[in-house]
């Protein structure tokens, strides 16, 4: 087995997981601000 490809492997993957973690943190933030906005009326 090669390390170094393990390592790429690796590396691709915390990318992926930590933009997927990024993604839910925006969406959650959106949803509380439209959820703010909406509760004035």
């Amino acid at each position: 087995m090669n390390m170094e490809n393990v390592f790429a492997a690796l590396s691709i993957m915390w990318k992926g997981m930590g933009g997927i973690f990024v993604t839910i943190l925006i969406i959650m933030i959106s949803v509380w601000i439209m959820g703010k906005i909406g509760s004035k009326k």
